[in-house]
């Protein structure tokens, strides 16, 4: 399938493939003439309402606690431009550069869709930004996820101003002078503009889409890998028979099942029920039921995010049909908060029950093999020290999985008196998936090293899989530096080569 060159947005169509596109493969944006009138649209509202000098929220008067100041005429550009500057204090590393350009994606597609009263030429300016490789530094600390992904969205706005700074084919330096290297000047913001650029969700909604996207690969990538266990260990197919699953019509279990059968077909390495064993471990046999919930899972969070990604989140909002301006609250992230806890468990789970696989593998007792893999156990360890990185991995998932959403603090004077913590949710997401990959590269490597004991052609999807990993990696003869091994098939992994099916 061949990669767009360019994301036409209108504000209600963006996909979290696009988001990865856009973010990854630096492919450009578009906005529709669609869009673009209904952004001037909105704009003009906000003119009309600051000649009339109208009481509205974050236009004519001040922000958070101070929305009961009022803001004199000649006053209301300065406060747009002092809410950026206030409110660019995050602290921390800042975000990878496909976050960053994730975030400026979404924020862009959300004002497209012309409720949040922004100039035609200020939104373009953020999309020129994006399109010219132009990178705002954002620390990753500091977002509350409600009233907004405020911190973040400030400091991704301050370069639209000549402040701040960014990264420029990789070269980090001041805003002033990135606008100067691809061609832009600042921009100088209007009456609302401030306001409609950082009150939303996307910082935590861009980790989101990046997550789900490599959640999938993972999910796939994971299935495959087991498969490869279940030969090694001669495991018994029987347990993805189609007709156990209809009776409990879970569809990500159905999926599981489907896929692992189709993974082994072929294979001469399995068993049939009472061959060698009556019925096979919980790790083997219970697969299709613990990654099927994982991918229910996933399904589920991604109709959430995908919902997110074409929703109006800043506040107030403009309805040119009717004229009214509301303040509401659709700037809360609890939402999205609630979506990346979730992944966050589910994908923890495949980490889980993968290292009770690679125990399976490296353990004589359980598997029949070679203690630890190795031919001459004693004078070689083996893989007996990988499985010890497994179970460490797990366990710092366990303490990462802990809910972020179940937390509140009050802010802003209790004026913002609940927030959702939705983006510390979605920056321990990437994190467990992140560790999750490299527990699935600990059984993959284990997972051939076992393979290679025995003897019987593999199946259609794990001998593509096996061939993958030893066209990179040779099989353990001896005790090695086994680092470089497992990057390497962490690589393997993380660049989707296991997604086959």
């Amino acid at each position: 399938m061949n990669q767009p060159t360019l994301i036409q947005m209108n504000g209600d169509q963006l996909r979290i493939e696009d988001v990865a596109l856009i973010a990854r493969e630096f492919v450009h944006i578009e906005l529709t003439s669609e869009a673009l009138e209904n952004v001037r649209r909105s704009r003009a509202m906000v003119e009309e309402m600051v000649q009339q000098q109208k009481v509205v929220y974050g236009i004519t008067t001040g922000f958070g606690k101070f929305s009961d100041v009022m803001i004199q005429g000649e006053d209301v550009s300065k406060l747009q431009e002092n809410l950026i500057m206030s409110h660019a204090c995050g602290m921390g590393d800042p975000y990878p550069v496909e976050v960053v350009r994730a975030m400026m994606a979404l924020r862009i597609n959300a004002l497209a869709k012309g409720y949040s009263g922004i100039r035609e030429e200020t939104l373009l300016q953020l999309v020129e930004l994006c399109n010219r490789g132009v990178h705002p530094v954002i620390p990753q600390q500091g977002s509350l996820g409600a009233s907004g992904d405020l911190a973040p969205l400030a400091h991704m706005v301050l370069v639209m101003l000549g402040k701040g700074e960014a990264y420029v084919n990789g070269q980090q330096m001041s805003g002033s002078e990135a606008l100067k290297a691809v061609g832009l000047a600042p921009i100088r913001l209007q009456a609302k503009e401030g306001l409609a650029l950082i009150n939303g969700t996307q910082a935590m909604t861009a980790q989101l889409c990046l997550a789900l996207y490599d959640s999938r690969v993972v999910l796939e990538s994971a299935e495959l890998i087991a498969s490869m266990t279940i030969e090694a260990l001669r495991g018994i197919p029987k347990a993805f028979d189609p007709q156990l699953h209809l009776v409990r019509p879970h569809p990500g279990q159905q999926e599981s099942a489907r896929r692992l059968l189709a993974h082994l077909s072929g294979s001469q390495r399995t068993s049939q029920q009472g061959e060698l064993r009556v019925q096979d471990p919980y790790s083997l046999r219970c697969l299709p039921q613990v990654h099927g919930a994982t991918r229910d899972t996933l399904e589920y969070v991604w109709t959430t995010v995908s919902r997110e990604c074409n929703s109006v989140t800043d506040n107030p909002i403009l309805f040119t049909e009717t004229g009214d301006v509301i303040s509401g609250g659709n700037f809360h992230g609890q939402p999205m908060a609630f979506a990346a806890d979730f992944l966050a468990i589910a994908m923890a789970e495949l980490a889980n029950i993968s290292e009770r696989r690679t125990e399976r593998l490296v353990n004589p007792q359980l598997s029949g093999l070679p203690g630890f893999l190795t031919e001459n156990g004693g004078l070689h360890s083996g893989f007996m020290i990988t499985q010890y990185v497994a179970a460490s991995i797990v366990s710092e998932n366990k303490v990462l999985c802990h809910p972020a959403s179940v937390d509140s603090i009050p802010s802003s004077a209790n004026q913002e008196d609940h927030v959702s913590m939705g983006t510390t949710a979605a920056r321990k997401l990437r994190t467990v998936i992140s560790n999750v990959t490299k527990v699935l590269a600990i059984e993959y490597l284990a997972a051939a090293q076992a393979i290679d004991f025995g003897t019987g052609d593999l199946g259609a999807g794990t001998s593509k899989a096996y061939a993958e990993l030893r066209r990179v990696i040779p099989r353990l003869h001896e005790d090695r530096e086994m680092h470089p091994d497992l990057v390497k098939a962490e690589e393997l992994i993380k660049k989707g080569t296991l997604v086959i099916v």
